[in-house]
């Protein structure tokens, strides 16, 4: 296989060259499952696992490969199994905060980033035109996409079954500006060349949002085939069931390339404020015309949000949803700096150990 058709890159190939001397080759992650990974490569589709070295300075989770990963492997004589020695830099990653197993970030548990997705051009936000639709979900979804580095695209699917799309298209494109918004039906199969479009030959997609909103579907119908599983939403709630259980990367017959996901129950925010500001400009843009610097769009005089708030031109519910996001990150942030003065520390603890170690060796041979 060319690894030009994975979506391999001047990037990537500038990040390898200090590997091409150590006999390794270039793959990428397609599946994982816990601590055992699926990557292809030119010399096939292999099972693959990290060293023991790269498990040693790894420092959190999302410092390990994810779907969409380029790593450095050496595959082993004779066997379909691979030795992953370095994950090369990501040129995007679509990450979500996570609780560690037996934390509790309410109590003061340890949370850590998860990657959904490495190495991403375009991001697809599917929501379903059913139980599933929520405006304020989709703000969310944005936020996180323009903080991936990837290029989102909002998928609005089941066009079949809503009494007035192009109502309910013109309310995302007032929220979702300069974004893309597609009505499109899978089960139809309709406005599957839309989606499509924004999959060109050696780029990379990925498809997120809540369960039965109708990702695999959409996929299966650009694969040409009933690949991935599918299941219809509950009657009584109109939510999906996890039909997706692991992220996996798939090759389209166009030449373009897909990552499904597991459907999300909810999105924890994770990067920094730049989504956020990029996502609500129209708010932060009004507040730039406040009288005061510092006003906290409450009842200070000259607050042109309160203004637009009252005269109906800013959502008030919109409003909330910015405020509510901008206090996550304003506590994640608080989170992130002791995390990393964590792994500063164990960075440094780590070195000092290995210097030990190296000393007691020499010294073992007389060397010292």
């Amino acid at each position: 296989m060319n690894i030009s058709d994975l979506g391999w890159n001047d990037f990537f190939r500038q990040n390898f060259e200090a590997f091409e001397s150590d006999d390794m080759i270039p793959a990428r992650v397609c599946r994982e499952y816990k601590n055992i990974y699926h990557v292809v490569s030119e010399a096939g589709e292999l099972t693959a696992e990290v060293s023991g070295r790269f498990r040693h300075e790894a420092l959190s989770r999302a410092d390990f490969p994810a779907v969409g990963d380029w790593v450095a492997i050496t595959p082993r004589s004779g066997e379909t199994r691979a030795t992953i020695h370095k994950r090369l830099p990501r040129q995007s990653g679509f990450s979500r905060k996570a609780v560690l197993s037996g934390g509790n970030p309410d109590s003061g548990g340890k949370t850590d980033e998860q990657v959904l997705a490495a190495n991403v051009d375009t991001v697809f936000l599917v929501s379903g035109l059913d139980g599933n639709y929520n405006i304020r979900r989709i703000e969310r979804y944005l936020t996180v996409a323009w903080d991936s580095g990837a290029a989102p695209v909002v998928v609005l699917n089941k066009a079949d079954i809503c009494p007035d799309i192009e109502a309910v298209v013109d309310e995302i494109d007032k929220i979702a500006i300069g974004v893309p918004v597609l009505a499109v039906s899978a089960a139809r199969d309709e406005g599957m060349d839309k989606i499509a479009e924004h999959i060109p030959a050696g780029k990379t997609a990925a498809f997120l949002g809540s369960s039965g909103v109708g990702k695999s579907t959409i996929i299966n119908r650009l694969l040409g085939e009933e690949r991935l599983k599918t299941s219809e939403v509950r009657a009584d709630d109109q939510r999906g069931r996890h039909t997706t259980t692991h992220r996996e990367l798939l090759l389209l017959p166009s030449g373009g390339i897909v990552i499904d996901t597991p459907g999300l129950r909810e999105i924890q925010l994770w990067d920094d404020e730049a989504g956020l500001s990029r996502t609500f400009a129209d708010i932060e843009e009004l507040a730039e015309r406040c009288r005061f610097r510092d006003c906290r769009h409450e009842n200070e005089p000259g607050c042109a949000v309160r203004e637009a708030l009252e005269n109906g031109s800013l959502d008030q519910s919109r409003f909330q949803n910015y405020l509510k996001m901008q206090k996550e990150f304003k506590h994640l942030k608080i989170r992130k700096d002791v995390k990393t003065q964590r792994e500063t520390y164990r960075a440094f603890d780590k070195r000092i150990r290995r210097v030990l170690k190296e000393k007691n060796e020499l010294k073992k041979k007389g060397l010292l």
